[in-house]
């Protein structure tokens, strides 16, 4: 489990592909120093486990294997070796909860379709590509993007599928300097791809309604 308060903006060091899979190899020195072999650790908000560490006894690197599911729920796929990535630890016990549960767990992806800047933050647009992600995602809610927590600022009147932004699936986060230098999403353009994943009490909400609606 993790908070989705970001520790670390590492790097891709290297891609392997592996059959329907790839072995991906990430700096993140920061992390590391207590990290061992079969920890979990969230990049972009994927959760990973670490199958190799590399640095002796400071390890700066870890290696971790991306299976093809992975890759069709996530943007993990479309990333290069030397781009910027989000790291999260699993969040460990005692420690302040500073964001909201994220379980590392991607329900799909969206992309930036907007960017506009204010005097003390900047607004970001997303449009979800699963359609059906958008009622889960509510306005003053909870949402991940690439691992972050941050809260939905705006998001499409449901009534008017034939909006502004062509589709009813969009929604909007406001994002703060400190978020915009500690974070990747700094990095991000129009036409980029995010990971998203959805608050897990909406979806424990509406499983437990069906079940509800058939007794």
């Amino acid at each position: 489990m993790f908070t989705g308060i970001i520790e670390e903006v590492g790097r891709i060091a290297a891609i392997e592909v592996a059959g329907d899979s790839l072995r991906m190899r990430f700096t993140a020195p920061t992390v590391l120093g207590d990290a061992k072999r079969g920890d979990s650790i969230a990049i972009n908000g994927v959760c990973l486990t670490v199958a190799e560490l590399s640095g002796g006894d400071n390890p700066t690197e870890f290696t971790a294997d991306v299976m093809q599911v992975t890759l069709d729920y996530s943007a993990l796929g479309k990333v290069r070796a030397g781009d910027r990535v989000n790291v999260e630890r699993a969040m460990a016990s005692g420690q302040r909860f500073g964001g909201h549960i994220v379980q590392g767990h991607v329900d799909g992806t969206a992309e930036l379709i907007e960017r506009r800047p204010s005097e003390h933050w900047e607004v970001f647009r997303f449009q979800l590509n699963d359609p059906q992600l958008a009622r889960y995602v509510a306005k003053k809610g909870s949402v991940a993007i690439n691992g972050t927590s941050l809260t939905v600022a705006e998001v499409a009147d449901t009534t008017d599928c034939a909006g502004e932004s062509g589709s009813g699936n969009w929604f909007e986060v406001s994002l703060i300097p400190t978020t915009l230098a500690d974070t990747m999403l700094g990095d991000l353009h129009p036409g980029s791809q995010v990971n998203v994943e959805c608050d897990v009490l909406a979806k424990y909400v509406e499983r437990l309604a069906q079940f509800g609606e058939q007794n």
